[in-house]
């Protein structure tokens, strides 16, 4: 089963070797940032006597130049690692929720907003993106500097100092960890109403011209605004916290140097240390400043990242169509012969049959017109045609095969459904034609358009088939919307052809032309 937890690994390896690459060159440009407070510290020491010590305080400055530059092509190609890594993550789990949403079940798909999908790609993928970006390089960072600089503060200077200085670091840590629950639960608040202003905004924009004709602009700016307002107490007391952890960062850093401080200037005076290595000691400290501003920052995002791969999760475990059925193999050509037997369905939310006891028969070359009320089961009837919902086995048969028996793909691929919604891409007209498959020819398409009598409009527009359309096809009138789309069904050249009250927006003359024709 494909879950995220296996999204993010199989990701992750694909960049193994890169990130292994950028650990190794972290781990040395850690140990390089060490270096500096020792060459300083050992020429402090060797002031006293400027002129015998000369030539060595020269060639600790050539070292410390050198080492500049050598951390500069380091960093460099580090970070270029980091990004490089952390942009391909995005790109691919990206690339599988949308295969995922494409391979759902239209029952689960259908109770998610759009603002809420929207969230998912936009807010959600990049709050993993952040986190895997600070685990990469803030982390492995804290890390490194955590075990060199420690080690060189025992090791350079003195123990008891180090212990003492890193005390109030333990304290805080306890503090961070009250706080970050506060975090977490305003986060998620934080996340909710993101997506209920998404949610909005979407309805809001797709609704624009009944909100003009109906001069309802400023109601849906009070509701925006509100909604704005709520996002904003949300994110701010998000902020409010995240704030809070840093302050006591801040607050337990300035203690470490007052300790660094007091402590080593009494044992500079005993003669434990020296003047040069309690400057070096300080240049260690300064070492741990970004690391532990960056402590509270990481719990905060890895709380959010926690919250987002939930919801992420949550989609890759809703159930996804079944495509290919291993128990028959059947014939990639359907000759197009139906029959339902005492076909009864509901909707797996609702209590009420939609389909009751359904029984009907079209042979191959017929053509059956199904007329009914507005919530009749018309459309129903079209959508388990084409297996869009299960049911049970032995209700509807084509060619004499249990539809539950024929594979999705080939069922799809033999029957050619014109929905209601005259869906449109942003794209040229050839590519909503032929649903941006190369396998048709420009003069296939051109007999499409003739036969669904939009040819003659679309020779007349600037760029011919070639001509963008505006999103859902905003630049076409209603009937050209519809005549396009009808344009599909000729070019795939189906064995069974459903129009589900796909002329509603035609005019009396098309549609008896279309009587007429077909």
């Amino acid at each position: 089963m494909l879950f995220m937890k296996k999204v993010i690994i199989d990701s992750l390896k694909g960049y193994k070797w890169k990130i292994a690459m950028m650990l190794v060159l972290i781990g040395i440009n850690i140990y390089l940032l060490t270096c500096p407070a020792k060459i300083i510290g050992n020429m402090i020491d060797h002031l006293y006597d400027i002129e015998a010590n000369k030539q060595v305080i020269l060639s600790n400055t050539y070292y410390l130049l050198g080492i500049c530059i050598v951390l500069l092509l380091i960093r460099l190609v580090w970070r270029y690692y980091t990004v490089y890594i952390n942009r391909g993550f995005q790109r691919d789990v990206m690339l599988k929720l949308f295969e995922r949403f494409l391979k759902l079940k239209v029952k689960e798909i259908q109770n998610i907003k759009n603002g809420e999908i929207m969230s998912y790609f936009v807010k959600d993928i990049d709050e993993l993106r952040k986190f895997l970006y600070r685990i990469l390089s803030y982390l492995s960072r804290i890390i490194y500097t955590f075990i060199i600089a420690t080690f060189q503060m025992i090791h350079g200077v003195n123990l008891y100092l180090t212990l003492a200085t890193l005390c109030p670091i333990i304290l805080t840590s306890f503090i961070v960890i009250k706080i970050k629950k506060y975090v977490e639960i305003n986060f998620k608040k934080a996340q909710q109403r993101f997506t209920e202003m998404s949610e909005y905004i979407q309805e809001s924009t797709d609704s624009i011209r009944t909100t003009k004709a109906y001069s309802c602009e400023g109601s849906q700016l009070k509701n925006f605004i509100l909604k704005n307002r709520k996002v904003r107490q949300s994110d701010n007391a998000v902020d409010v916290f995240s704030n809070l952890i840093t302050t006591c960062m801040d607050i337990c850093f300035g203690f470490c140097y007052a300790i660094a401080f007091i402590y080593g200037s009494h044992l500079v005076l005993e003669g434990t240390i020296t003047v040069g290595e309690l400057v070096a000691f300080n240049g260690y400290i300064a070492l741990f400043v970004n690391p532990v501003a960056w402590m509270p920052g990481l719990i905060s995002y890895y709380k959010r990242a926690q919250i987002s791969y939930q919801r992420l999760d949550a989609v890759f475990h809703l159930e996804k169509e079944k495509i290919t059925v291993e128990k028959t193999k059947v014939e990639q050509k359907l000759e197009g012969n139906i029959a339902i037997q005492n076909l009864t369905f509901h909707y797996p939310e609702m209590l009420d049959n939609a389909l009751e006891n359904i029984n009907l028969e079209i042979k191959k070359g017929e053509t059956l017109g199904i007329i009914g009320t507005i919530g009749s089961g018309k459309t129903t009837l079209m959508n388990l045609l084409t297996k869009l919902y299960n049911i049970p086995n032995g209700k509807i048969m084509i060619d004499g095969k249990d539809i539950n028996e024929i594979n999705v793909e080939t069922l799809r691929e033999n029957i050619c459904y014109i929905t209601q919604e005259n869906f449109l891409f942003s794209s040229t007209l050839k590519d909503n034609i032929s649903l941006f498959k190369e396998d048709y020819e420009e003069e296939e398409i051109k007999d499409s358009t003739k036969k669904a009598i939009i040819y003659d409009e679309i020779k007349q527009m600037p760029e011919g088939i070639q001509t963008e359309v505006g999103e859902r096809g905003s630049d076409l009138s209603g009937g050209q919307k519809q005549r396009v789309v009808i344009s599909r069904a000729f070019l795939k050249n189906s064995s069974i052809l459903i129009f589900d009250d796909t002329f509603s927006a035609l005019d009396n003359r098309t549609s008896r032309s279309f009587v007429r024709k077909y």
